[in-house]
């Protein structure tokens, strides 16, 4: 355990017997604690394997490479259509955590291996994602832009591309365009 995650799990009033539980199940094999992105992050050689995080009406672990694990129980839920790579198994309850204590070691052991064994889970290319006209628009006519925007790593041009085309109104990917080109102009991201 690691000293500087513990507020992590002082503080959660919802959850809070469940993540404690599947804490313990995940340092039990013999993963390294760390905080990254404000949850408990298990890593194995500096790796990042799993995470625990809550939501509103359940409790996960994220598996970083889920979509390499063979999830013979049907457990590992994609979080929406566009994350590629990490899986989640969700838990609304205590229970459902202690009958699926094996099944928990047994997904994070074979999500070690999968690094161990170098794994990768193949990505889309920022091509096979749509751009909305409107974006494609300004970088038709803004060299500087076009020029900017494919600077970017891979994994911000496919954000700023998901956000743009997500708009179902001319107005409102018209609006998030202009507001973020001069972000995409300093080399930032959306969430920068």
């Amino acid at each position: 355990m690691n000293p500087k995650v513990n507020w992590y799990f002082e503080k959660a009033e919802k959850w809070q017997e469940e993540i404690i539980l599947l804490r313990s199940i995940v340092l039990d094999c013999g993963l390294t604690e760390e905080l990254k992105w404000g949850c408990p992050c298990y890593l194995h050689q500096k790796h990042n394997i799993v995470l625990i995080h809550t939501f509103k009406d359940y409790c996960a672990l994220l598996f970083f490479k889920g979509a390499l694990l063979k999830d013979p129980k049907g457990i590992l839920i994609q979080q929406t259509e566009n994350v590629q790579a990490a899986r989640q198994i969700r838990f609304t309850n205590i229970r459902e955590i202690i009958d699926r204590r094996e099944t928990i070691k047994a997904y994070v052991s074979e999500a070690i291996a999968a690094e161990e064994a170098g794994l990768k889970v193949e990505l889309k290319k920022v091509a096979a994602f749509a751009v909305a006209d409107e974006f494609q628009q300004k970088l038709d006519h803004i060299p500087e832009l076009k020029k900017a925007f494919e600077a970017l790593t891979p994994g911000r041009q496919r954000a700023y591309l998901l956000y743009f085309s997500s708009a179902k109104q001319v107005k409102t990917r018209e609006a998030r365009v202009e507001k973020y080109i001069p972000q995409i102009l300093s080399g930032k991201g959306l969430e920068d």
